[in-house]
């Protein structure tokens, strides 16, 4: 079943929804300085980040697989084998993961290596799920090959989208994320929580009005805030 028309009535066509992507984009933004080194974590052979970001600097994009090499939005690509990152102490201003941390398996390596490559008074933003969402929870019932199956289908992806990576969720909840800026002696700016559209209501209108209104009851307050989808997160290294 179609349901765009049900995401336009309800969200896009509304002059106060913003997209989740650009409220994260707008917050990479708000802390790039002007012809800082741009670091995406993650790129993948194409995204919408990879193309913002590039609007804003030069970007190197990362990534596990050697697809990052096609993506044409990156000014140099690294591949790399998911823990010690091919770049020098203090590389860069900006690091950025778009649904990154959700797959890494050894989170506290992880921001090590992001606090070694950023000079000091850099930031790193990212977005990734929260592990008390029902999305993420779902996820992590089921075997990686029952979500490759359903989870594209159910956002209604085209064909070609790329199958979803592994999750493991060791860095998904906020109390989770503030002890690992601790441990790494990182500043943290913001820990966000939000809920926009409901993405994986997309297949059917039988999923997409429950999930409208799950996402009306953990918006109505900020003592649900702990139950929204994604976590927007800024660490900065001290100066």
């Amino acid at each position: 079943m179609d349901t765009q028309a049900l995401f336009d009535r309800h969200y896009f066509s509304k002059t106060t929804f913003v997209r989740g992507t650009e409220i994260f984009h707008q917050i990479c933004q708000s802390h790039f300085v002007s012809s800082g080194r741009i670091l995406e974590i993650g790129a993948g052979p194409a995204n919408a980040t990879s193309a913002f970001l590039a609007g804003m600097g030069a970007v190197t994009g990362l990534d596990v697989s050697a697809e990052v090499r096609n993506n044409p939005s990156l000014a140099e690509a690294h591949v790399y084998d998911g823990l010690a990152m091919p770049f020098p102490r203090d590389s860069f201003e900006l690091c950025v993961s778009n649904y990154v941390l959700e797959h890494v398996v050894n989170p506290e390596y992880h921001f090590q290596e992001i606090f070694r490559i950023l000079k000091p008074g850099g930031i790193y933003c990212f977005r990734t799920p929260n592990r008390w969402h029902y999305v993420t929870i779902a996820s992590s019932l089921v075997p990686h090959s029952m979500h490759v199956r359903f989870a594209n289908k159910l956002r209604a992806l085209d064909d070609d989208a790329h199958d979803p990576w592994p999750t493991v969720y060791r860095a998904n909840t906020r109390s989770r994320l503030g002890r690992l800026a601790k441990s790494n002696c990182f500043q943290v700016e913001e820990l966000r929580m939000i809920e926009g559209e409901p993405s994986y209501g997309a297949a059917h209108a039988l999923l997409f009005y429950p999930m409208m209104a799950y996402k009306r009851l953990v918006n109505s307050g900020d003592c649900l805030s702990c139950f929204r989808v994604n976590i927007l997160g800024t660490f900065r290294k001290p100066i």
